[in-house]
């Protein structure tokens, strides 16, 4: 047995050791789990990136990340309007064909009544200028006001005849509306993602005019009014924590598609059900990032895809979305197949 004084000894050397106030924003544990790690260079099959923002970056030096990590066409979603949505549009088209554009929503002149024409005829300037999609921010919903200062709903039926005219000229339209469930409650103790929202509160909507099911359920009721266009849900339709109304969505809809575009967080920490999603909807489910180029970045979501690696990091540029690691879902060929390449093909016609 050990002598009281031994036993004290003992106590005092492990609490002078222990950093007892460390600051949960210094906590960056190593992990000690034991477990195979695969780095997947290059996919298994080539790549098309649906979704990432490219303004800001030098063609040339995109090209050449994309060489390295085996990505045959990355897809722009310009966050720039008229005369310098073109001119970005310009500088990737006539650098390399293996760039592609989503057009960013306009909303100057919301107010007029005349905004669904001439947002129509902004369109098809960019159109002609070979634009493959329009992209609807979370703005509308959230921020977005008419001309009697009240919030427009994203199913608002002064917006018509724009979804009709993107369904007639084959153009996708693509929903980013809401955020994650976290940004729609309060940033407390019990908000699992609340070191990201305490470094930007401003990404906190538990404010909100509108819920955040209201408006996934506005957003649905679009689709269903229109059933001739096409429609994608970028970042999973913003579900990721909810994947039965993933699927529920998908099942009612048969003109929408979800990207999976900065949600490798939440599809990882639940690999089971996230590979029943991926194998019950082969052709609805699209790649992409929604990260700038980066090598490694994309070496992670091959990881992600292709492995059965357990307990990793997720991919991220910016702040981590939460305290979690992630699973790889060790998808089969003919599944990655549609998911890396097929199913964007589908959505970019030709362009």
């Amino acid at each position: 047995m050990c002598s009281q004084e031994s036993q004290d000894k003992f106590v005092a050397m492990v609490t002078a050791k222990a950093e007892v106030d460390l600051r949960l924003s210094d906590f960056e544990p190593v992990r000690g789990l034991k477990s195979p790690l695969h780095v997947v260079e290059k996919p298994k099959f080539p790549v098309i990136d649906y979704h990432n923002h490219l303004d800001a970056t030098d063609p040339l030096e995109v090209l050449k990340i994309m060489d390295e990590c085996g990505v045959e066409r990355c897809v722009n979603i310009t966050m720039r309007v008229g005369e310098a949505a073109l001119g970005t549009i310009k500088k990737f088209h006539s650098t390399s064909n293996r760039f592609a554009t989503i057009a960013w929503m306009d909303w100057s002149g919301v107010e007029k009544p005349d905004f669904a024409d001439v947002t129509i005829e902004r369109l098809k300037r960019l159109v002609d200028a070979g634009v493959c999609g329009l992209k609807f921010w979370k703005d509308l919903g959230l921020s977005v006001t008419d001309a009697d200062g009240k919030m427009m709903p994203v199913d608002d039926e002064r917006l018509a005849p724009i979804f009709e005219k993107m369904g007639e000229w084959n153009i996708p339209v693509m929903f980013h509306t809401s955020d994650p469930d976290a940004f729609f409650r309060p940033i407390d103790k019990h908000n699992e993602r609340y070191e990201e929202l305490a470094a930007h509160p401003d990404w906190a909507f538990s404010s909100s005019f509108y819920t955040k099911r209201q408006l996934l359920e506005q957003r649905n009721r679009v689709f269903a009014r229109h059933p001739k266009t096409t429609f994608v849900g970028a970042h999973l339709g913003e579900s990721g924590e909810d994947l039965d109304f993933v699927v529920e969505t998908l099942e009612k809809n048969p003109n929408y598609s979800i990207d999976i575009s900065a949600r490798t967080p939440e599809l990882g920490r639940q690999p089971y059900r996230a590979r029943d999603l991926f194998l019950k909807f082969p052709d609805r489910i699209i790649f992409g990032t929604d990260l700038l180029p980066d090598i490694e970045m994309y070496r992670l979501y091959y990881r992600f895809l292709e492995t059965a690696d357990e307990y990793f990091d997720y991919p991220t540029h910016a702040s981590r979305q939460g305290r979690w690691n992630i699973y790889g879902l060790y998808l089969p060929d003919d599944v990655l197949k549609k998911v890396y390449r097929e199913n964007a093909l589908k959505l970019l016609a030709g362009r």
